[in-house]
Order: C-alpha cells, then structure tokens, then sequence
C-alpha cells in the first residue's frame, strides 16, 4: 500500500457492499494523514447523524464501514444518506490532536530484527533508532486486534518487506515494522512485521476507560531507553495513561 502526503485530499466517495449487512464508504486511494483526517469527519458525521439501523462504524486508512440491521434499514436507503454525509469532506477543519512520547527499548532480547533491519538499511542500529526515533507518526487506525495502532510516517530509509517467515507469538508492546509503516503490539500475538524493540506502556487495558490508550488521528514519537529503566517501567502497577507517556510540550516521558 502506497503512502503519499498531500496537503488536500481529492475525495471520491463511493459505496461499496459488505455482504448483506454492511456498506463501505471509500473515500480515495493509497495512504495519506489529509485523506485519513477525511475518514475520520466522516466517521463522526455518522455517530451524529443517529441513522436509523446503524450498528456500528469501523474507520480505517482510506474508508469506514458502516454495519446496519437489514431489519430496520436497507442499503436502497442507508447508501444515500451516507453519501450526503460524505459531501465537502476535503475542507480541513480544527480537529483536537494528541501527542505522545512513547518509551522504547531497543535492540537485544526487546527488538530481536533491528540488527537485520539495520543491515538490510546499510545503516547501524543505532542509525536505526536515530532515524526510527526522529519521526513523527501518525496513528491512522486501530484493528488486526485489541487497540494494534497502525503507524504511518516510517522514514523512507527504513521502508522493508515484512518478514518471510512470520512468528508465531509476538510480545505486548512490541514496537515493530513492516513496509512503509510501524506500529504497536498491545497483546502478545502472531506478526510478520520486524522487532525493533519494546515498550514498557500498555496500549491496551482493560482496567482503563477507556481500555485503548491510543486513538486514531494522534500522533506519536518514540524515546530510546535502557534495558534496566524498561525493567522498572514495566514494574509498575495500576498507571494512568497521564502517568505512562506526556505530550511534546513535557519532557521525561515515564521517568
């Protein structure tokens, strides 16, 4: 899947069926934050709108689908309203935005594939982690499983295939990448993507309201630390997300 920036996305909606209870609202093509910012107004123009039947939307990069009961509505009427929602979607609007500054442990037994991600790269680890370190992503959706965050904004120097071999468990809080996008493990879990390292925050809590730290639409920086503060880290009990990761106008995240 390609990744492109445009400041201004050229939308397009159009529907498509999702078998007999479900609608697709694709907007554009490819990956980019301004077509996802899209997706998301369109999102929210659906929970206020309180269409009849709607059960459920799910966003993703480009689209969100929309889940109904055939009982009390139908796709001759659903699809058109939702159409209408879909309308002068490009024109940016001021949109809350939170920042956070991810705790990470890189290398070694945390991120087992940075030594091959680095060579394939032609770039030391610690170029990796500099690079890896330096961006600023942006959490275009959640899904694959409980909170799994979908980062884009991986430099283009660090763009691989993902692994050839998939494992079959991954650790929660694995920080990992695979093509043109990182991302965030919150359960243990299956994964092809590489393991640049890990995270001592839980991204994923059922003793949270709500239990997935992250949403999509926030933005995200990753701070190296060491074996030993990942230990003590991930020692403590019962955190708020206040007091696991700060925003970019605080520095020391978890310290």
């Amino acid at each position: 899947m390609s990744v492109t920036s445009p400041s201004s996305p050229s939308l397009s909606p159009r529907l498509l069926a999702a078998g007999d209870g479900a609608l697709i609202v694709e907007l554009g093509e490819g990956v980019a934050p301004a077509l996802n910012a899209a997706v998301h107004r369109l999102d929210r123009r659906i929970a206020d709108a309180g269409l009849p039947g709607v059960v459920e939307t799910v966003p993703t990069y480009r689209s969100v689908l929309v889940v109904f009961d055939p009982a009390l509505t139908s796709p001759d009427a659903l699809g058109p309203a939702l159409l209408d929602l879909a309308r002068d979607l490009a024109r940016p609007t001021a949109e809350p935005q939170r920042r956070w500054i991810v705790p990470v442990c890189f290398g070694g037994a945390h991120g087992e594939d940075l030594d091959d991600v680095a060579r394939r790269a032609n770039l030391t680890s610690d170029e990796v982690v500099a690079l890896h370190c330096a961006a600023d992503y942006r959490v275009y959706m959640l899904g694959f499983s409980p909170g799994f965050a979908y980062l884009g904004g991986l430099p283009d120097a660090l763009h691989q295939p993902r692994r050839e071999n998939p494992r079959m468990v991954t650790p929660a809080g694995s920080v990992m990448q695979g093509g043109a996008q990182a991302a965030i493990s919150p359960i243990a879990m299956p994964s092809g993507w590489h393991l640049l390292g890990r995270t001592p925050i839980k991204t994923f809590d059922l003793r949270r309201t709500p239990p997935f730290l992250l949403a999509p639409g926030d933005r995200i920086r990753f701070s190296p630390i060491t074996a030993a503060e990942y230990d003590r880290l991930a020692a403590r009990d019962g955190l708020s997300p206040d007091q696991e990761t700060v925003t970019d106008d605080q520095q020391g995240a978890a310290a």
